[in-house]
């Protein structure tokens, strides 16, 4: 199975062709990727929210993804482990410069919101997650994480078909941005996709998109329906840019359309609140793939990461819903233990898995994988990332993790 990066607003798309964009998303299937025939715009979703809301007291899961990669060992930081600093002698965080989780184990100093939900218990830090035979290619380790299919590739991703055992209702999970990512696209049904981003002519990207989106006669059958995903993906952006200028009751307004993710963060904090009938949001970050300077670039990173979720989590306070919600954060793998000699990390395995709410049961599932035991340098996995699908699965979102996954585990306890 092919993927895809979400786009980035802020950057122009260097290298990227209409030919290999096009084929890279036929790669994957009648344009599923593509926000396409599921964009929605924001009257659309606040229609469904009063006519269908979601019923109270309903389970809603958020998933953040952190593209690049996500340092594990430096954000859940091994402080009192020798091994760790004699690998990263320059990289390494003292003791007193991390957030202390117990006298072993301490958060990267920019994650001051996650270190007082633990200490709230409500915070669960899986520890050692991957899977077998690990890839170090961002592409098909995130393929790997969003299908839930490690052994081969396939054409539907984990949220996808949780959506087709659902009823198909595209709405049922909603993602943030113009590109849906692999794990939003079932076997019949494909989630539905909210924009961020105005129109703006004359931007790179959009002029791209305006290319992407220009029919030729030379095109595939399927890189037609691509080129009429960016068409809509384009009539969205119009749309929503008209949302924005509403009056202050659709709780819109208040959004500078930038695509941070605190700000598609706080887009999901008003769907809940006005009751979409949403079960499953998915917004995302990238900028981990720290190959140098990591020190001072991962820790840029996990602050606004942690602005975000400490932001969201305020947006919630006091609303009935704000018990239902369960956040996950997860990266598509970890880092090498030992530094390079850019000060950075290069690509690895094993990593943490954040899963934040007042249902979690809080305090560390897993074991922390050995420093000193290694498979050629990585760490080696004590969790597979199926087993945390299979909880959410079975105890947020009411499903038989059988009709999902390709391979069935224990329950973890994530959810008390």
């Amino acid at each position: 199975m092919a993927s895809i990066p979400p786009l980035d607003p802020t950057k122009p798309m260097d290298g990227l062709t209409r030919r290999t964009l096009l084929k890279a998303s036929c790669g994957i299937g009648a344009a599923g990727v593509l926000a396409g025939a599921a964009a929605v715009t924001w009257d659309q979703v606040m229609h469904r929210a009063a006519t269908t809301p979601l019923a109270g007291q309903t389970p809603i899961l958020v998933l953040v993804t952190l593209y690049g990669g996500n340092d594990g060992l430096n954000t859940v930081v091994p402080y009192a482990d020798a091994a760790y600093h004699d690998s990263r002698p320059d990289l390494a965080y003292a003791p007193e410069e991390v957030l202390h989780l117990d006298d072993q184990l301490g958060l990267n100093p920019g994650l001051k919101g996650l270190a007082d939900l633990w200490k709230q218990k409500q915070l669960t830090i899986v520890r050692g997650v991957g899977y077998p035979q690990p890839d170090h290619s961002h592409f098909r380790s995130m393929d790997i994480w969003q299908t839930a299919a490690p052994e081969s590739p396939v054409a539907s991703g984990w949220i996808g078909r949780w959506l087709d055992a659902a009823g198909g209702d595209p709405l049922l999970a909603l993602n943030i941005g113009d590109v849906l990512p692999p794990l939003a696209v079932g076997v019949t049904t494909t989630a539905a996709a909210l924009s961020l981003t105005p129109a703006k002519g004359g931007t790179g990207r959009d002029a791209a998109l305006a290319a992407f989106a220009t029919v030729d006669p030379r095109d595939t059958a399927a890189a037609k329906q691509v080129v009429a995903s960016y068409a809509a993906v384009g009539r969205v952006q119009t749309t929503f840019a008209a949302a924005e200028a509403a009056p202050a009751t659709t709780t819109s307004t208040d959004l500078e359309v930038k695509g941070g993710l605190d700000v598609q963060l706080a887009l999901v904090a008003s769907c809940i609140k006005a009751g979409a009938p949403t079960r499953v949001y998915a917004v995302s970050l990238g900028g981990f793939d720290t190959h140098a300077d990591e020190k001072t670039a991962q820790t840029i990173q996990l602050t606004q990461v942690d602005k975000a979720l400490t932001a969201f989590r305020a947006a919630l306070a006091g609303h009935p819903r704000e018990k239902d919600v369960t956040t996950v954060a997860y990266s598509e793998f970890g880092r090498r233990v030992k530094a390079n000699a850019s000060q950075g990390t290069d690509h690895g395995t094993a990593s943490n898995v954040f899963v934040m709410g007042e249902s979690v049961k809080g305090g560390y599932v897993g074991d922390q994988p050995s420093l000193t035991d290694l498979d050629n340098g990585d760490l080696k996995s004590t969790v597979d990332f199926r087993a945390v699908y299979g909880d959410l699965l079975r105890s947020v979102l009411g499903a038989d993790p059988a009709r999902v996954l390709d391979k069935q585990f224990a329950p973890l306890g994530l959810i008390a």
